[in-house]
Parts: C-alpha cells; structure tokens; sequence
C-alpha cells in the first residue's frame, strides 16, 4: 500500500504543477481531478487495495491525457511559470549529474560574496575509443536555490558578476572551456561599487576576447543578468526556457502604462509575452541562439536523470564543435560529430578532439565570435544595400584601409623612428659636448645675463595674454555661439528645482536658453537643451558629415502597434532611428561621433542604432580617429524588438572592445538620462566616462529598484555626483566647458596610434 500512497503524492504534485502552469484550476477540470484526489487520500484505509489502484490508475490516466494537452498548447507565459517553477532543475542539479565532480570557487552557500552566482571547477567525463578521459572546465551561472532567500532568486549584485568575471580570467589562465548557464530574472539593480551596469559591460568587454572556448545554455534569461555571463561561442537554450529583453510583467507595465502598485492584467502579460518572441524556438528563428536542448513534456525536474544525460552529451558536443572550427584539420571528425548526432543525440560523441588550443587556433576562436556578435540580428532594420552597392562600399573600405594603414602605419612608425634615432645621437652629442666644453665654461665665467627677453611671436599667437594690447585673439576652444535653442523664444520665467535650497532667483527663459546654455546662473543646475545645440556649439561650424543616414528603424517581431510608433518617431524628427553617425572636428582634431538622442524613441536602442553605432566603430578604426559616444538620453533596449535588441549590447561591445586594441580612443560623455543596457554594454565598457552635469545615470529607474529590492531610493540615487563618487565615471563638466573639456581629453588621453599623435 505505502507504493500507492507514494504514486498518489507524486500525483498530487503533478496536479498542482498544472495548475501553476495555467495559473487557475479551472482548465481542463483540473478542480475535479484534485478532489477526487483528496477524497483518495483521505479513504486510503477504508477501500481495497485493489479498488484503490483500480481509482488510482483512471486518476493518473486522466492527468497524463491533461498533461499531453497542456504540453501541446503551452503558450509563452506558460513556458516562463515552467522556469520559475520550484519543481524545475537548478544550477546545482546539473553540477551534481552532469559533471563527475566539482569543487564551488568564491564562497559556498550563505557564505558567499554572492550567493546568487556559482563559480566551480569541475571535470567531465568524455568517452573516446571506449576510454573514459577526464577533461576540466569552469562552470559558471546563477543559482535560484529552492526558496532559499539569500540566493535572491538568481538575481545577482554587482559583485557577484565581479566574481564570475575574476574566475574567466582564471580559466583563460588555465586554458579550460568555460560552461555558462543562465537561471536569472536579471540583475539586481543596485548602483554600489562596481555597479549593476558597469560590471555587466566589465564582464561583456572581458568576454569578447577571452582565449578559450565559452559555451552558455540559457534556462531563464532576463536581459543584462543574462547578458552578464551569456557571451560565448555557442549558445544552447532549453526547449522550455525563456529569454527576453524584459519580464512580460515590466513588458505589460509600460505598454499598459500600469501605474505603480497597480495589478497589471492578466490578458496584458500574456499578450506581451507572446510578442516578445521570447520562447526558444522563437529565439532560434530569429538567431540569437544556436541550438535547443529539449526536455521531458512539461520541462524537466530535479529527478530528471535521462535528461541530465542529455544535457551532459549536448554540452560535451558544443565544445567539441566551437574547438573543431578552430583546427586546420578538421573535415572528416566534423562529419562524425554531425552523423552521431543524428544517429544518437542523447549520447555524446566518442570523438579525440582535444580541448586545449594553441596560438593560431586560439586567434581563429577570436576571429569567430567575432564574426558571430557581428553578424547578429543583420536583417532586423532597413536600409540594406544591394549586392553591387555592397562590393562598391566593401572595395572603397578596403582601399580607405590600405591608405590609412600605410599611411599611420608603415610611413608614420618609419618616421617616428627616424624621429627618435635623431633625437637619442642628438641627446648623446649634447652630452659629449656639454661635458668637452664645461672646463672652458667655468673658466672664462660665461653666464647668461638675468633679464627680460622678447617673448617669441610664437607664444604670442599661442596664448592671449602674451599678446599685450596689440592684438585680441579669441579662443578657439570658446563656443562657437552659432546657435541659440528655440527654448529661448518663451516670454516668460521659470523656477530653478534647486531654489529652495540654493536660493536661485526666477530664471528670465529668453537668457536661460539664450546666454546661459541652460545653466542656472546661482547654482550651475543644467536644464535639458536639445541635441541640436550640441551640434551646432560644440563642433566647428561646417565640418559635420552625417554618414549612414540610410539605416532606420523596423518592427522585426511585428509586435502590435510599434509600426504605427516607429512611422510618429520618424515623422517628427525626420531621422530613421535614435543613433546619429557622422564625422566632425573640434579645432583641428577630426573625430567620429556616434549620438543617442531623446526625440527618437527616448533614445532606446535596437538593430538599426547597434548595426550604424558598429560601423561608426569600425570607421574611426580605420582612419584612426578618436570615437565619442555622446547620450543627449537613452531609455535602454527597446523592447519591441526582443533578444533582437539585447543582442546589440554583445554586438557593440565586440566593436568597441576591437577597436579600442587597434589603440582607439574611446570617449563616452552622458547627458540627461542614462540607463540600463546600453550602459550595461558599449557605453559602460569605456575607460574615458564623464558626465553634462545634472545628468543622471543608472541601471534601472526608481521604480523598478523599488519593486525588486523593496528599497526606496533617495531623490539623488542616480545623480553624475554619486556615479562619480562610485568610481563609475571620471569626471563631470560644465554644458559650457564640453567643448574645451573634449579637446583636453582628446589630446592627453589615447594611444599614439591615433592619426594626430
């Protein structure tokens, strides 16, 4: 009987993993088979045995009928109550069956630096001709416990990215593969050292070049927290997993427009789930995975040990295929990795490849995932040439590439060592002379006379105030004054927010916007100024050259209604997409500028701006120009488009991360608003940061911090003073200043390869 009474348990737990699924009892008659069930439980001494098995069996045949259903009709949401199920495998489940064993690195359990994230090195088993060998690896993912509170749901901090990213370096040290998995609703959006968004693109600027082999499967995937371990070479998704660019709660929120603290409804999160193209084989079409790793009816649990195997084979045959794309020789263990695929893909391949690569293999790893990030979400906005104007742009990059580099550097380097040649024997001579002629100079007592001496007309032209009252030179580095902000046409005052405490006078509008460049004359508060001011003051009058205008925005997963907003966006501001490219000068210095502006869109990213801001990369690349992203404001990913979206913080960082090792300079300045996964990416990777002040920068808004972490934040949480305070950024600068303060950096920071070195 005890047998019985155990299959009737797991029976009871089958019905109410049912009803989480389909968050209500009344589908499917699901209310029925429970009582009948508890009405089973409580007769279990007053019937038969046989009567009992007899009601028992009908019992699970009618649940096993409900269960093939549900599986056949599992719509989006259903899939993600399947992940955040407590029934579902962890992180620690597969360390225990997949892996032989395993050793957790950075802390164990509660005492950890962040329970939340994993760090083991384990081994894993590979049979190759029948003999078992024992390969390492560094497993690194979250870890969402089973109601254990300091794990935080999988929601990581600040450090515990920190962590994973020490031990990557670790593995590239040691030349292991790295194995991700991704169990996280996102990342816990606190701005304490060294930031939710910062250390998200830390990790993301690390990963684009680690020298060995990543391989990452995705469970639950919720934008930046997945993205902060989720760079590798091959990405696999299980079959019941979700990824998105946010939760279908937040998604359902801002398209709702729910207030907070309001229920959002129900129909709403269903509807936003589905439109996020967010299960995996929506993810696979539109490739932002590689593969889907499938699981039992209903996604797999923690005494799933076939699946297990599954995972383990599956896991072991990526590896083996990111490592064979790297090796010169490798057509005929290729097609046997393929044909035991198709003939058992439960079991893994009994293949000699080993895991360790040398050098060259090591740079064609590189090469590859580059080419991967690069090549993502390629079709998902507009403006894509034809074939002959493709070859016609590839040959004139290709011709502007070769110029360039003979030009800075074959001829350049030449000159700069003849250069250095004449100053070493020039040093020497001065030296052999100086110390020839030193006894005749004391001798005779030659002194040069103390005194006045002209100033060189040189020093004049280069500094005003040698110049007497001669002549009156303006600064070049003053603001070119050549426009003024149609803000300054109201006749009317307006209050500083900072009066109440500073004691700020009634601000005039027409001067405000006018004389004052936005900026409160008391207490230097910045109000918000257009975009167009800052390209008509800050860079010379004349030398802007907009370039890739033709990419604009689309609606890739046809998400309801954003076609009817995209067209509005592109109305108004008569521009295809929230990322403005184009070639400029500050004095005479030329730069390439890549722009977010807020009247696009709030500036939010997606294909078009991540596919114009890598050519904007790739661009100061090859001329071997300085790249400032300037944020006039961005509101993060765009949601509208997905993983599409997400995908462009991998994508940009790669542009960034490559251009910055061909000695780039990299400049990032903030402006207005600032937030989430742009500065958790390509924005936040930049060692050259400053902030407009009165800027604001973060990870996520108030509200939203509010909600995860049930912490009210204070009014100046996000404010350029505290980001600079956290070490976030290096410096702030006056609206007025942007222009001087850019040329300052410009010419003190960056590598010598930069073209005016």
């Amino acid at each position: 009987m005890n047998d019985l009474i155990k299959q009737l348990q797991e029976l009871d737990q089958r019905i109410g993993y049912l009803i989480h699924i389909k968050d209500s009892d009344s589908w499917g008659n699901v209310a029925e088979f429970r009582r009948k069930s508890e009405q089973l439980r409580t007769a279990v001494f007053d019937i038969s045995r046989d009567e009992f098995a007899t009601r028992l069996g009908k019992l699970e045949d009618s649940i096993r009928f409900l269960e093939e259903r549900c599986e056949e009709g599992l719509t989006p949401m259903e899939r993600v109550r399947i992940v955040r199920s407590p029934l579902r495998f962890t992180l620690k489940d597969i360390l225990e069956n997949v892996y032989e064993e395993h050793k957790e690195l950075g802390g164990a359990g509660e005492a950890n630096i962040d329970p939340a994230m994993v760090v083991a090195k384990a081994n894993i088993v590979r049979r190759i001709k029948r003999k078992p060998y024992t390969s390492p690896v560094m497993v690194i993912g979250q870890e969402v416990g089973r109601g254990e509170e300091f794990r935080n749901g999988g929601s990581c901090k600040p450090w515990g990215n920190e962590k994973a990213m020490r031990y990557m370096k670790v593995a590239e040290t040691e030349g292991i593969p790295i194995h991700f998995y991704i169990f996280t609703p996102g990342s816990y959006p606190v701005e304490d050292y060294p930031g939710a968004a910062q250390q998200i693109a830390r990790n993301l600027y690390t990963m684009t070049k680690l020298r060995v082999p990543m391989i990452s499967v995705i469970s639950e995937g919720g934008s930046g927290g997945a993205e902060a371990v989720g760079m590798s070479d091959l990405r696999l998704m299980f079959s019941h997993g979700y990824y998105s660019v946010i939760s279908p709660e937040g998604a359902a929120a801002i398209e709702g427009r729910v207030k907070e603290g309001r229920k959002v409804p129900p129909e709403l999160v269903e509807k936003c789930a589905r439109q996020l193209n967010i299960t995996a084989p929506d993810n696979l079409r539109l490739g932002t995975i590689d593969r889907i790793i499938q699981e039992p009816p209903l996604g797999a649990k923690s005494d799933d040990f076939a699946f297990f195997a599954r995972v383990r084979s599956e896991i072991i045959r990526a590896t083996d295929e990111v490592v064979l794309r790297t090796k010169n020789m490798r057509s005929f263990r290729s097609y046997e990795v393929k044909r035991k695929k198709a003939e058992s893909p439960d079991e893994a391949p009994q293949i000699d490849i080993p895991w360790d690569l040398d050098a060259g293999e090591t740079d064609r790893l590189l090469e590859l995932r580059s080419k991967k990030y690069r090549n993502m979400a390629m079709h998902s906005f507009g403006g894509i040439t034809m074939p002959a104007e493709n070859f016609f742009k590839f040959f004139c990059s290709a011709t502007e590439k070769f110029w360039y580099t003979v030009r800075y550097d074959v001829l350049k380097n030449q000159q700069k060592q003849v250069q250095k040649t004449i100053k070493e024997l020039s040093g020497e001579g001065t030296a052999l002379v100086n110390r020839i002629t030193a006894p005749f100079t004391r001798f005779f007592g030659k002194e040069e006379e103390n005194g006045s001496r002209p100033v060189p007309k040189s020093l004049a032209a280069a500094d005003p105030q040698f110049a007497g009252d001669y002549c009156v030179i303006q600064d070049p580095l003053e603001l070119t004054d050549t426009y003024t902000s149609p803000l300054a046409n109201e006749d009317r005052t307006i209050t500083c927010p900072n009066a109440e405490k500073h004691g700020c006078k009634d601000l005039w509008i027409p001067d405000l916007y006018g004389e004052f460049c936005g900026v409160c004359e008391n207490c230097g508060h910045h109000f918000p100024l257009e975009y167009q001011w800052y390209l008509k003051n800050v860079f010379d009058p004349g030398s802007i050259r907009i370039f890739n205008n033709d990419i604009f925005s689309k609606n890739p997963l046809n998400y309801e209604g954003f076609d009817e907003r995209l067209q509005a966006a592109k109305s108004k501001t008569g521009m295809g997409c929230a990322n403005l490219t184009f070639m400029a000068r500050v004095r005479d210095i030329e730069l390439i500028v890549t722009m977010l502006f807020s009247d696009f869109r709030n500036g939010t990213v997606g294909s078009a701006e991540g596919e114009k801001f890598v050519q904007a990369c790739d661009i100061a690349r090859r001329k071997k120009r300085p790249l400032l992203a300037y944020v006039h404001t961005t509101g993060g990913i765009r949601i509208q488009e997905g993983t599409l979206g997400v995908a462009q913080m991998p994508k940009c960082t790669m542009a960034v991360r490559e251009y910055i090792d061909a000695g780039g300079l990299y400049i990032v300045v903030y402006d207005n608003n600032s937030y989430a996964g742009p500065v958790a990416s390509f924005l936040g990777c930049s060692p050259y940061q400053f902030a407009i002040r009165s800027s604001r920068i973060g990870f996520a808004g108030p509200r939203v911090i509010r909600e995860t972490t049930g912490i009210d934040i204070p009014p100046d949480y996000h404010d350029a003073r505290n980001a600079l305070k956290r070490g976030h950024i290096q410096g702030i600068t006056d609206r007025r200043d942007f222009r001087r303060h850019l040329y300052q950096v410009m010419q003190t920071m960056g590598s010598p390869g930069l073209y005016y070195r």
